[in-house]
């Protein structure tokens, strides 16, 4: 089913409208008759079971960052790790639009559906968070099980010496490199999850060394051609085995990263219900698809599920 358009809110410094109505749970009074008829279906199938939810940029949109393949999205080609490592053009390219992204992300904050899960957490009802986002929002609105799939956009890591930095020094770094730049570029157009910003003039942009040994810098989270380090996908497949159901929510789950916890949860037959506007590739996995807005649906399935019972939680273990 198609849920109606909301109303659209106030706008975030550097973002636009965020399209969301901010205010108390998005209950009924936000929700058309079939809505809620949908909401009730997933809190009737998920009542009384802990659950494991898998977050994608679909979530974040409500808090101003434009999602990758959404019904509105303006089409990506994100860098993958092979070209960042080899290509000294391409690799300035993607720091000079980084240095712009990253000063627009970090103003993000977290919207109704991150502060849901904190819900849902706090009444017990999650085994935990697996999020494939970077902009860190689900720890900024206060969840304390997440695991950063993808690792976050507020670190460095040198690719030669493995030391981390936080973002921040490295954005003092790049500014004195490059004085007047963030002047220059400022109004960036879009800003894709990962910081990547729309921006052209980046020829003339000095790149950082790792201020330890000289090596090669880059944002400590998974491009495109990267694995995802072992133990975050085994603490992952931990939360889900933990669980009674799995709920997805705004992810297209177009990367294996995300889709390979639909395939195991449906394979140990638990419930698996997907909030997404637009076709996943999990579709076929799921016990209840809905195409509704993330955060308002959240939002309901926060005050409307039941307590969760260990009697009906059952994990499984790989």
């Amino acid at each position: 089913m198609t849920s109606s358009p909301l109303p659209h809110a106030s706008s975030l410094p550097g973002f636009g409208t965020t399209g969301f109505v901010r205010g108390e749970p998005a209950a009924a009074s936000s929700l058309t008759a079939s809505q809620l008829t949908s909401l009730r279906g997933v809190a009737d199938l998920l009542a009384h079971l802990r659950l494991t939810v898998l977050t994608g940029a679909g979530l974040s949109t409500d808090s101003g960052i434009p999602d990758y393949r959404g019904p509105n999205s303006v089409p990506r080609n994100p860098m993958t790790y092979q070209q960042f490592v080899g290509d000294d053009a391409l690799r300035r390219r993607y720091w000079a639009r980084n240095h712009i992204g990253w000063h627009h992300l970090r103003r993000a904050h977290p919207n109704d559906g991150h502060r849901a899960l904190v819900r849902m957490e706090q009444r017990g009802l999650l085994t935990g968070l697996i999020t494939q986002n970077v902009d860190r929002l689900h720890s900024s609105a206060g969840s304390t099980k997440v695991v950063d799939l993808h690792g976050t956009y507020d670190r460095v890591v040198c690719l030669s010496c493995r030391t981390l930095f936080s973002r921040q020094d490295i954005a003092g770094l790049l500014e004195r490199l490059n004085p007047g730049y963030l002047e220059r570029t400022g109004n960036a157009g879009d800003v894709a999850p990962d910081a990547d910003a729309d921006v052209d003039d980046t020829s003339d942009f000095m790149v950082a060394p790792c201020p330890v040994c000289g090596g090669m810098l880059k944002p400590d989270f998974v491009y495109f051609g990267e694995n995802v380090p072992k133990d975050r996908v085994d603490r992952a497949y931990a939360m889900v085995d933990d669980a009674g159901a799995l709920l997805v929510a705004g992810s297209s789950l177009t990367v294996m990263s995300g889709l390979r916890f639909v395939r195991h949860a449906a394979k140990q037959a638990k419930p698996v219900v997907i909030i997404n506007r637009g076709a996943t590739r999990g579709d076929d996995f799921a016990s209840l698809k809905l195409e509704l807005g993330v955060s308002e649906s959240l939002a309901y399935l926060a005050d409307a599920l039941p307590g969760a019972t260990t009697e009906e939680v059952g994990p499984a273990r790989r």
